[in-house]
């Protein structure tokens, strides 16, 4: 059998100073940071997934999606990883979609509770550049794309 990638949202969520929220994986033995992001159910849009994703990690619902990335990325999975996933067996990796997100809702709205069981123990807001450095290994490359995809946008809707 022919193992496929996981059709997946990411969101990138922007506070008003454009620092990017990072959530750190309970689940994770290097104690990484990420990134809210999740599975695409059958029937759900790229869009309707981030929101989901968005209220289920973190508990926000004033969050305006402005921007879709247009590149699709993928990664592998390490085989200790994918082994400790419900649906590891049937994908070898991720294939996401990344959207930019605005949050506008105040820290007090993050609730990484949203959702049971949640996904992360503690949050906090990071510098764009610093994306690749806190990500778990095999995501590092991916991160550091998204990083220059978002400045780029960023470099191109922020007025000086």
């Amino acid at each position: 059998m022919t193992k496929e990638y996981r059709p997946c949202v990411g969101i990138v969520l922007l506070n008003p100073q454009h620092r990017v929220f990072v959530g750190r994986r309970l689940d994770s033995r290097q104690r990484a940071w990420q990134m809210p992001q999740g599975g695409i159910d059958p029937g759900e849009s790229v869009l309707q997934a981030a929101q989901r994703e968005l209220f289920e990690e973190v508990g926000v619902k004033t969050a305006d999606i402005v921007h879709t990335i247009p590149e699709v990325y993928r990664y592998d999975l390490p085989d200790a990883v994918r082994a400790r996933l419900p649906w590891g067996n049937q994908y070898i990796g991720q294939e996401q979609t990344w959207v930019i997100a605005r949050h506008s809702g105040g820290d007090a709205e993050i609730n990484l509770r949203a959702h049971t069981p949640p996904e992360f123990c503690a949050w906090r807001w990071c510098a764009l550049q610093d994306l690749p450095d806190i990500a778990v290994s095999f995501k590092r490359p991916l991160y550091q794309r998204l990083a220059e995809a978002v400045g780029d946008f960023l470099t191109l809707t922020v007025k000086v």
